[in-house]
């Protein structure tokens, strides 16, 4: 019997209608929630995704704001631009596209961002949060996968989870939220020895590591949940870090690539975009 198919597209859909709920309520109260995309030099994969990010805004009712800037640029005016998006009343969350050229200090840069704008939860701070499990900002890509976990309705308290792939961006916090789901976590990576022995174990399997078709069938729990964080290209298409048709055969849930984890990534920012305007409203 086949995995059933948690939907990016149908969860994201879900997600915007809320946060135009949310805009809608605001904008009652004067509150227009402002997002600003930092975007340097004319990588094309980053313009696609800008691109979406400016979609989502308008499908929600936010304010979008791309901030075009040259691939020479220094880290000085980088850093000067985020100083003023900092400042700016009318912008609620500041999200600098990554990858950044090759001589700009991405850490520094990001650092430089006020936490509560920090809507990628990148910031050391909203890092920090996340370790203790106190109140910050989620990153996007983990949060829409946990989102997908939950839809599948099982109670993951005391679940085996294993993450493949230790990056800041998606494996340790996916770890971390997982964590805070009372699962207990295997976080496995590139020197991981007898990697199949974890993943074999997995209720919840998480792959994030872009190679494309890493996961296959022998490597799956049977019924295991299995999310594929993995964006890969292969003869010109789009795949993930699991052998798709296989390893649906064996699992109990599994997200598709595309339209699965990628669609939810958006949707989760502009939610924490929302997250970012209700807190000012609060304060004022």
């Amino acid at each position: 019997m086949s995995a059933q198919i948690l939907d990016g597209i149908v969860f994201s859909a879900e997600i915007k209608e809320d946060v135009k709920r949310r805009v809608a309520a605001m904008k009652e109260q004067g509150v227009i929630p402002g997002l600003a995309v930092i975007l340097v030099g004319d990588d094309p994969a980053s313009e696609i995704y800008v691109r979406n990010k400016g979609k989502g805004c308008e499908e929600t009712g936010m304010l979008s704001r791309t901030i075009r800037m040259n691939a020479a640029v220094t880290q000085e005016e980088l850093e000067a631009e985020i100083d003023r998006l900092n400042r700016d009343p009318a912008i609620h969350g500041i999200l600098v596209q990554l990858p950044l050229p090759g001589h700009l200090d991405e850490a520094a840069a990001l650092a430089k961002i006020l936490p509560e704008k920090d809507v990628d939860g990148f910031h050391l701070i909203n890092a920090g949060h996340l370790m203790t499990g106190t109140e910050g900002v989620t990153p996007c890509t983990p949060k829409g996968a946990l989102y997908m976990i939950r839809s599948t309705g099982e109670d993951l308290s005391g679940k085996e989870a294993v993450v493949i792939g230790r990056s800041n961006i998606v494996g340790k916090p996916m770890a971390m939220l997982l964590l805070q789901q009372n699962c207990t976590v295997t976080l496995c990576h590139s020197r991981t020895k007898n990697l199949a022995e974890h993943t074999r174990r997995a209720d919840i399997l998480i792959a994030a590591i872009g190679k494309a078709g890493f996961v296959t069938a022998d490597m799956v729990k049977e019924g295991a949940i299995v999310i594929d964080v993995g964006i890969n290209r292969v003869d010109g298409k789009v795949c993930g870090d699991v052998d798709f048709e296989k390893v649906k055969e064996k699992a109990g849930w599994i997200t598709p690539v595309p339209g699965g984890v990628g669609k939810m990534t958006i949707a989760m920012l502009l939610s924490n975009t929302a997250d970012a305007a209700e807190r000012t409203l609060k304060r004022e």
